[in-house]
Order: structure tokens, then sequence, then C-alpha cells
């Protein structure tokens, strides 16, 4: 049996989701042919379809945390784990994600899949890989009747050991408000190489102190992830409030 189903997933098809989430708006499903989705609080600001990173799925303690602050602050959070995730965790064997186009298209089909089930348009985002998926959907497709903006937690400006191979060429197609939420020390991009990228005005950075990829400081600091990670969603919040469409 399913690693899924065993962990309380109902599974449903495709076209059984809607009724599924007015049965039950928080839950976790196994959507067939597609995946697992777990829903985290109501849409009192707006809907983000949130991304897992690298190396960890949806069930990540950042992950787990994030969603529950961002989702208290009322943004209803959906998650998804992409295919080469579930092996993960159906074998428990550690896996490289494919290449980017292929996560990319899956990220798309799942888009498709959640925006059609609500009358709100659907945010975009996710922490790091997941981020830039989001940002690569997003520069892909027009603003107006897709995302009204995107969310990122640690984006991966470069990989941690080539500082000079960066990932924004497509960062001036997207039309849509982007919020990065980052960490000052960073290994994918910290403040101070940032601070001499050239990004478009729709971008807006929210640095958070002495974080690093996962928004841990150092002990010295005074703060702990926790609290970094609350700080993130509470901009977070306020930046889909800012660019939302009104709900209450």
């Amino acid at each position: 049996m399913s690693h899924y189903v065993l962990s309380g997933y109902i599974e449903v098809p495709p076209k059984g989701l809607k009724e599924a989430l007015k049965r039950q708006p928080n839950g976790a499903f196994l959507v067939q042919g597609m995946g697992p989705l777990t829903v985290h609080g109501h849409a009192k600001l707006g809907r983000l379809l949130f991304a897992h990173g690298a190396g960890a799925g949806q069930q990540s303690p950042f992950m787990r945390q994030f969603v529950t602050s961002l989702a208290a602050q009322g943004v209803q959070v959906l998650c998804i784990d992409f295919p080469y995730m579930q092996q993960m965790q159906e074998t428990g064997k550690r896996r490289p994600p494919p290449p980017i186009a292929q996560t990319l298209d899956q990220f798309a089909q799942w888009y498709a899949l959640l925006a059609d089930l609500f009358d709100e348009p659907l945010w975009i985002g996710g922490k790091s890989m997941g981020g830039r998926v989001a940002t690569l959907f997003a520069s892909e497709q027009p603003c107006k009747g897709t995302a009204p903006g995107v969310v990122i937690a640690g984006y991966p400006f470069h990989p941690t050991k080539a500082p000079d191979k960066l990932r924004l060429d497509h960062w001036p197609k997207i039309a849509c408000p982007m919020l990065i939420l980052q960490g000052e020390r960073d290994p994918f991009g910290t403040r101070d190489e940032v601070a001499g990228y050239t990004l478009p005005p729709n971008a807006q950075l929210a640095w958070l102190t002495d974080g690093d990829h996962d928004f841990k400081p150092r002990r010295f600091s005074g703060l702990t992830q926790t609290v970094l990670i609350d700080e993130a969603t509470q901009v977070a919040a306020s930046f889909v409030r800012a660019h939302g469409t009104g709900l209450t």
C-alpha cells in the first residue's frame, strides 16, 4: 500500500477533488495520477500553491513550520510533492530532482488542476527550488487571469559553489508581483551578493536577520528559526493582502 495512503491521505480522482475539498476544506489528499496534496488554513487573504525544495518534501520541518505559520496569518496554502519526491518517500532513498523543465511541467499540471477549483486567483510560490519553478512558471504566463503573485522562501539565485551562474534570466519576463524572503547568510544568495544584482521593479526582497537558507540564525544573534519564519510569513501575508483579491 502507498506510503501516502498509510499516512492517512484520502485517495481521489482529479475530477472528484472539488467535492472532496467541500467536504474537507483542510485535508490530505492523494490525487490519482498526480500525487499528494495537503491544504492548510482558510483563504481569508488568498490561496497559495507552494512547492517544496530540492532535498526535502512538504513534510520537512521548514515546510511544516512555514506553512502552518502562513496559514495562521490567513493565507490558505496548498502543498504538493513532485514525483521524484514521492519516490523518495516511498523508497526511503534519496535521489536528485529531474531536469528543471520536467518539474516545471509537473507544477503547471498542478496549477491547471487547482486554479480551476476556485473562483479567486491562485498565488504560486515555493521553497528554494520550488520557488525557482514558480518563477519560471510565472515567466511563461500572462499575469492577468493566472497567478496574482509569487512568494518565494529562499530563492536559489545561484548554485552554492558557482556564484557567477545566476538564475535570473527569466525574471524580466515576470509581470506579476514577487516577494523573495531571504536569509542574510543564504549560501544561494547572500544579502551582499544580491545587492549587486539588477532585479526587476516588481521583485520585493525581505531580508531575515542572520538567517541561512532555512532561516536559521546563529545563536549569538539572539534570534531563533521560529521567530524568523514567523516574521517571514507576516511579511508574506501582508504582501498577499496588498496585492490580493479582497477575500473575506
